[in-house]
């Protein structure tokens, strides 16, 4: 019988730690710029009509409100201690490691893209990341 052997996962240093979260964020904002949203214009009705006052403050959102983030588990290793050292991210409450993505103001759409383009690159690098989000 064949033993199939792993080879060792090559440990990352800082240098290479901050060129992959580099990359990782490139990609994202790549990625949430690339989102074709769709537009809602929110104001008050006239009357108990479905037509928007004009004449009233109106607002133009960027598609649906929401959050997402990127996790990183099990919440150890090189890649995990420089974003400690750096500041980004925390335990995330079921596990892990979590990024929240603070770009693109509220918009879910941009915010899922951006943490899938991230958690790919991280993924490229042989660190399991995942990608998440949720409605407001």
């Amino acid at each position: 019988m064949t033993q199939v052997v792993e080879a060792p996962v090559k440990k990352l240093g800082k240098r290479e730690c901050a060129r992959i979260y580099k990359e990782a964020y490139a990609a994202g904002l790549k990625a949430g710029k690339e989102v074709g949203v769709p537009k809602f214009i929110v104001g008050d009705a006239i009357g108990l009509s479905n037509e928007i006052d004009f004449t009233k403050k109106t607002y133009v959102l960027e598609g649906l409100c929401g959050f997402a983030w990127i996790n990183i588990s099990p919440a150890r290793g090189a890649f995990v201690t420089y974003l400690k050292s750096i500041n980004v991210g925390g335990k995330a409450y079921y596990g892990g490691y979590e990024i929240w993505v603070r770009e693109f103001g509220q918009s879910v759409d941009r915010k899922e893209a951006f943490a899938g383009a991230f958690a790919e690159v991280l993924r490229k690098y042989g660190i399991n990341a995942s990608a998440g989000s949720r409605l407001d």
